[in-house]
C-alpha cells in the first residue's frame, strides 16, 4: 500500500514547523532574498534510495517555485558520489527545506539499504524478508514503503489487517486452542472475511498445539536454529501449509541459516528500528 498523500502532507508540515519555527534566522541574516541557487544532492555512501517522493515534496512545500529534478527512483542502488536529485530556486527556500528533506531521505534510504543487505544475505532461498510494526510513530507507511524499495515485503500494516495471536493474547484467552477458537467465532459473528490468522509459538509443543487448532501462518519466535529446523520438519510432515515465519534475533550473520531451514518468511524488526541513516549531502553549485 502506498503512503497516503494527505498523511504525508501533514507529516511534512509538522516536520517543517518543528525545524523552521518562526523563520530560518541564519538564511534571513546572510542570504539575500533575491539569491537563486542550484544544489546537488549526492550520496556519500553506498546504499539503496527510498523516499524520493516525500523528499521532493518537502522542497515544494517550502516553495512551490523550487524545481526538483530527480535523478533516481526508489529502489535505485547508489555509490559514493552518485547524484540523487537537483534543486533550483530561491537559495533561502532550498536552505529552509534542506535538513527536513535530508532527514526523510536519509532515514528511509537507510531502511532500504539495510533491507537490501538482508535480502542479499538469503538470496537463492525461498524465504522472504518481512518487516514488523516496530516503526517510527507517524512514519509507518513511509518506512514500510522503504522496506519494499530495498527488496523486502510487508508483514502487516497494523492491528487491523491481520490477526497475530501472541503470548499475551494466548494467556488472556486461556491457551492457543481457545484463542484460535474464539477468533474464528468472532470472525463468523462479525462477518470478517479474507483476514489471515497467525499464531506465535516458542517451542515444538506450542507448534503442535497450533497445528491442531488450525491457522494460516505459524510464527517460530526466538527459537534456536535446531529448534527451527525441527519445527519446520514437523509442520511440513503434517500439512503443506500454513506459512512458516521465523522471528527474533535475526542478525545478518544468522539469517541465511534460518532461511535455509525452510521457513517462508523471516521478520526483522531491525529493518525499521535500527537502520542507520544513509549519508547524503546537499551542496550549492558555484553558479545558480
Amino acid at each position: 500500500m502506498a503512503p497516503d498523500r494527505a498523511d504525508i502532507t501533514r507529516l511534512i508540515e509538522a516536520a517543517l514547523a518543528e525545524d523552521i519555527g518562526s523563520g530560518d534566522l541564519t538564511s534571513l541574516a546572510t542570504v539575500p532574498a533575491s539569491r537563486m541557487a542550484h544544489a546537488r544532492l549526492v550520496a556519500k555512501a553506498e546504499g539503496v534510495i527510498a523516499g524520493m517522493e516525500v523528499t521532493a515534496r518537502v522542497f515544494e512545500t517550502v516553495d512551490p517555485h523550487v524545481a526538483v529534478e530527480r535523478a533516481l527512483d526508489d529502489g535505485a542502488r547508489v555509490q559514493r558520489g552518485d547524484l540523487v536529485l537537483q534543486v533550483r530556486g530561491s537559495a533561502r527556500s532550498i536552505l529552509a527545506a534542506e535538513r527536513t528533506a535530508l532527514n526523510f531521505l536519509g532515514r528511509l534510504s537507510g531502511i532500504a539499504t539495510l533491507t537490501g543487505r538482508y535480502v542479499e544475505a538469503i538470496s537463492g532461498t525461498k524465504a522472504l524478508i518481512v518487516d514488523t510494526r516496530k516503526t517510527t510513530p507517524g512514519w509507518r507507511h513511509l518506512e514500510k514503503a522503504a522496506v519494499r524499495a530495498g527488496g523486502g515485503a510487508n508483514h502487516r500494516l497494523g492491528l487491523y489487517d491481520m490477526v497475530l495471536i501472541k503470548e499475551n493474547h494466548i494467556r488472556a484467552a486461556g491457551g492457543i486452542v481457545a484463542a484460535v477458537k474464539v477468533c474464528r467465532e468472532y470472525f463468523r459473528e462479525n462477518g470478517v472475511t479474507g483476514v489471515a490468522v497467525e499464531v506465535e509459538t516458542t517451542n515444538l509443543s506450542e507448534v503442535e498445539e497450533t497445528l491442531a487448532a488450525g491457522c494460516d501462518r505459524i510464527m517460530l519466535d526466538n527459537m534456536l536454529l535446531d529448534e527451527i529446523r525441527a519445527a519446520v520438519r514437523y509442520i511440513r510432515s503434517h500439512v503443506p501449509t500454513p506459512g512458516i515465519e521465523a522471528s527474533g534475533s535475526m542478525t545478518l550473520g544468522r539469517v541465511r541459516a534460518v532461511a535455509e531451514a525452510g521457513v517462508d518468511f523471516i521478520s526483522v524488526g531491525a529493518l525499521t528500528h535500527s537502520a542507520a541513516a544513509l549519508d547524503l549531502s546537499l551542496l550549492f553549485s558555484e553558479q545558480p
